[in-house]
């Protein structure tokens, strides 16, 4: 086994043990490179190492020969909710919900990848790229006042996106690429078996929403889809790049189970068969993308670099989930719309072997303020991010960044999505969150 492929094998094995905390926009994930210094500003266009092989397949044919990446992002989302007003269902008269905030709804999450790029020829470059595209995790306390609306949301991905790139001349470069992703996801919300149980002959009020017991769902599946660039070096210091990856359609498939069912609903085939364990799936839709970026070389030190994500957020209407009989367990509305993202970011060459980056990003949510719910509590975020690479030999450098996001403050008023009466209530409050993350990278060319 050849050095890049046993280091691939063993960083590809650990994407679903590690967590994927959406710190992009909606559940995605910008998070695949170095270039994190400036905020990934440019980088359809920058070509500065193999991770071009996600952000733009064209931009192989400016690497060397050979090049191995491999990283690894550390981040600290916080989701920090304070109660408004949430109340219970009508059926218990819309008293206030019992329970706290929460507490910090984000938690560390490890955020792997790896880039390798190849040349056939002095034009014709290969590439596989293995990161994770989306992702997301939220947990709560288990007793918390959203319960009934969320308390753990995971889902993890891995996308492995082999690549060709074409120098069609001195001006024009082009790539191709298709993708197999792996999406695996789980969501856990609390269901107030209490309440339902007043519907019963000797209703026992204490038992309102003290009776919980746990939904759990789960899933998984395989996707594919496909990627394209093109670079144009329209001077010796400037070049143009534009990116597009397209959707990926998966159909999860998996379980539903429920903990603490009362043993009186046995007396209830309807409820019987809501309450059951049994199999499931859920389409999950993931959003194609446009990138346009631009990287100029101001002079032989300083260089800037700019770029516009485009993002169909809009294929995300809904979150369903159904029984393997037809049945829905779960409907609830998303409605999102398209995003953009802005970002420009500038790259200092102290000497030989020190570079040193900055930039800052504005990345728009796909939330409607009406849609949001806990367990993408999203709103519109500024990046700030700042870096440098240092090269250990002419073959090897290391790459470090820093970023801290900055998120609007949110407000949430949703009514829990269900056919029972008894177990809709309202959950009212806002939002103060925050990300930070830690990026490590390792270049090896040859």
């Amino acid at each position: 086994m050849t050095k890049p492929i046993y280091f691939t094998s063993i960083l590809a094995a650990t994407f679903f043990s590690l967590s994927q905390p959406a710190t992009a926009a909606g559940f995605g994930l910008v998070e695949q490179g170095a270039t994190m210094g400036n905020a990934f500003a440019g980088g359809a266009a920058a070509a500065e190492d193999a991770s071009t092989v996600y952000f733009n397949p064209a931009g192989m044919t400016y690497l060397p020969d050979n090049q191995l990446v491999m990283g690894l992002h550390a981040a600290r989302p916080s989701a920090n909710f304070s109660n408004d007003g949430s109340t219970r269902s009508a059926a218990t008269g819309g008293v206030s919900t019992p329970g706290g905030d929460g507490g910090d709804g984000g938690s560390w999450a490890f955020i792997p990848y790896i880039y390798y790029a190849k040349s056939l020829t002095p034009d014709i470059k290969l590439g596989i790229a293995i990161s994770p595209l989306f992702g997301l995790k939220t947990e709560y306390d288990k007793d918390w006042v959203g319960r009934y609306q969320g308390i753990k949301s995971d889902l993890k991905t891995i996308n492995i996106n082999p690549s060709i790139a074409f120098k069609v001349n001195d001006q024009i470069s082009l790539g191709f690429g298709v993708s197999a992703m792996r999406a695996s996801a789980e969501l856990t919300n609390a269901v107030d078996f209490g309440t339902i149980l007043l519907a019963f002959p000797a209703p026992n009020p204490a038992l309102i929403q003290k009776r919980d017991g746990i939904a759990t769902i789960k899933g998984d599946d395989w996707g594919f889809g496909w990627n394209m660039g093109a670079i144009f070096q329209v001077s010796d210091a400037t070049r143009l790049g534009l990116s597009y990856r397209s959707q990926v359609h998966e159909k999860l498939d998996g379980t539903v189970s429920f903990s603490n069912v009362p043993s009186q609903f046995a007396a209830s085939p309807a409820l019987s068969k809501t309450f059951a364990k049994g199999n499931i799936t859920a389409k999950l839709v993931t959003p194609d993308s446009l990138s346009a970026a631009i990287f100029h070389k101001i002079n032989e030190q300083w260089d800037i670099a700019g770029d516009v994500v485009w993002t169909r957020w809009s294929s995300f209407k809904d979150l369903t989930v159904v029984r393997s009989s037809g049945d829905q367990v779960a409907s609830i509305p998303e409605n999102w719309k398209n995003a953009v993202r802005v970002a420009v970011g500038t790259s200092y060459k102290y000497n030989d072997r020190l570079k040193l980056r900055t930039g800052i990003a504005y990345d728009e949510s796909p939330i409607p303020d009406d849609f949001r719910t806990p367990r993408i509590p999203d709103s519109d975020r500024i990046w700030l991010s700042l870096g440098g690479g240092y090269k250990l030999s002419p073959t090897s450098t290391v790459d470090i960044a820093y970023t801290h996001i900055f998120f609007e403050g949110s407000k949430l008023n949703r009514a829990t999505e269900s056919t029972l009466n008894a177990l809709k209530d309202n959950l009212k409050g806002s939002y103060d969150n925050y990300a930070n993350i830690l990026s490590a990278q390792y270049t090896y060319s040859f």
